[in-house]
């Protein structure tokens, strides 16, 4: 008799075929297990998985910390460190001339072809405050908070396209699937706002970053620590008022059912989405009160809004740094601000440094040192660290794409600038020296993991103890690499 003719439960019961098949499941079941991260789950008797606690319930830092929040403002396009924070005489003095030879050997660029010409920056420097730091004339708001930060000139990447670079400033490594800093920090340390998101987003200038939304992604984390995305103009989350007919008494009783039901699906399944979309319809029930509150910037005062350059009820970027002060505040531990558009090749009006980088320095220099000085008199400076910079820098050459006669500057992953201010930061001070064209990084050569080292130890973090394990080995931000900067520490 073969297997056809016989009944189902029968074929089940005795055949091979379907015992291996089941047991192969079971097998990989078995396996995944050994995946999942342990911490995320609490025990209960008989040792079954149990209701979690919020994954973004605050946790203590490893260490005491100089910082509980970041705000990390991010020039997707990679601002020219050369006509803002780099100043170069030299690349002022041979400007026009072909750039020696020795420069471009084994060197890859996105688009510079044969010898280029050298381009010296065509706007003035100020030595400003007691540090005398050089800021440009494109940057006076900036100028005027000097003693407040410190400007780092001697920053690497290995990445000189947008996207590779994106990802791998905000993840540790140039490949989409690795989790973004704002996810472990919420990972490692939880949110101190019990009704807003951990990690935050906040989105302004020409469109999203190259990197797209794998810059604050959650990668192999479980999906709770990614970043939220906040809309910059009309309701900043959708959905956030109860259809028409239903009340909130009515909403919080589904969500309880909601809430049995997937408790009963996490005892059986041990997955730690499960865990994630109970937290998630939480964070929005309490979203739909605090998020309205947080949004309405018009109730700050116009001196307030003054400072920043806000104008309630408009996308802008003023508006952003505004409400990722409000979000910090509130207790919110990551908030990234993307500004998209520094990608200045020359090879338009609309993308070179005589007409469209003044233009990006307007949209954004004012907010930010106002967001520092805001920060500094409410007193939450000194427990926030404000980190400003792009994806890698800009060359000294001019690119002169198609022999453009528009001055613009190629991708320039060996050197560039950000600045930081806050949280154990030592103020008005430099970092790193390029060489007289602003090419090479000749003093404090420091690198993306480095950088990220920094940023977790002044969360309290040990960046080597920050770890996840994933297909079989603990993966972490700084990859195998990265020490904390300590010349940067107060």
């Amino acid at each position: 008799m073969d297997e056809a003719s016989l009944p189902k439960d029968l074929v089940k019961a005795v055949t091979r075929r379907y015992f291996f098949q089941r047991a192969g499941l079971g097998v990989g079941a078995t396996a995944l297990s050994t995946l999942l991260h342990r911490d995320l789950f609490a025990a209960v008797s008989g040792g079954t998985p149990g209701p979690a606690a919020s994954p973004l319930a605050p946790r203590p830092p490893m260490f005491p910390a100089k910082a509980k929040s970041i705000i990390y403002l991010f020039m997707a396009g990679a601002p020219s460190h050369l006509d803002l924070l780099d100043y170069k005489p030299t690349l002022q003095k041979y400007n026009g001339q072909l750039i020696p030879e020795e420069f471009l050997k084994g060197q890859r660029f996105a688009f510079v072809k044969g010898v280029p010409r050298l381009l010296g920056s065509p706007y003035n420097f100020k030595k400003c405050g007691n540090s005398g730091t050089e800021i440009s004339e494109l940057l006076p708001h900036l100028q005027g908070i000097a003693d407040d930060i410190t400007v780092v000139k001697s920053i690497g990447t290995t990445q000189f396209n947008h996207a590779p670079a994106q990802i791998f400033m905000n993840c540790g490594f140039q490949i989409i699937g690795r989790p973004s800093m704002g996810a472990w920090l919420t990972y490692g340390l939880g949110s101190e706002c019990a009704d807003l998101p951990g990690f935050v987003v906040l989105l302004s200038g020409e469109n999203q970053p190259d990197g797209g939304k794998s810059c604050w992604g959650s990668g192999f984390l479980p999906t709770v620590y990614q970043g939220v995305e906040f809309r910059s103009q009309g309701d900043p989350v959708l959905f956030l008022t109860n259809p028409e007919g239903v009340t909130p008494e009515d909403r919080r009783e589904s969500l309880n059912a909601l809430k049995d039901l997937n408790e009963m699906h996490l005892k059986e399944a041990g997955d730690p989405e499960i865990v994630t979309r109970i937290a998630s319809y939480e964070m929005a029930y309490k979203m739909q009160t605090s998020v309205p509150d947080l949004a309405d910037i018009s109730k700050e005062p116009q001196q307030i809004h003054q400072m920043y350059g806000t104008q309630p009820g408009k996308a802008s970027f003023a508006n952003n740094c505004l409400l990722a002060r409000r979000l910090v505040e509130r207790g919110v531990r990551f908030v990234q601000l993307y500004h998209r558009g520094w990608d200045h090749h020359g090879t338009s009006p609309h993308d070179d440094i005589i007409n469209r980088l003044p233009k990006l320095c307007q949209e954004t220099d004012q907010a930010s040192a106002a967001l520092v000085k805001d920060l500094k008199q409410r007193g939450l400076l000194d427990s926030t660290l404000v980190v400003w910079g792009g994806e890698f820098g800009r060359t000294p050459m001019n690119e002169a794409r198609n022999q453009s006669k528009f001055l613009g500057r190629d991708h320039h992953p060996r050197a560039f600038t950000m600045w930081l201010a806050g949280a154990g930061i030592k103020p008005g001070t430099t970092l790193g020296k390029t060489d007289e064209l602003g090419y090479n990084v000749v003093e404090d050569p420091i690198d993306i993991h480095d950088m990220h080292a920094t940023l977790l130890n002044q969360m309290g973090i040990d960046h080597t103890k920050l770890t996840y394990r994933f297909q079989g080995r603990d993966f972490r931000l700084t990859d195998i690499s990265g020490n904390v900067i300590q010349k940067l520490l107060a």
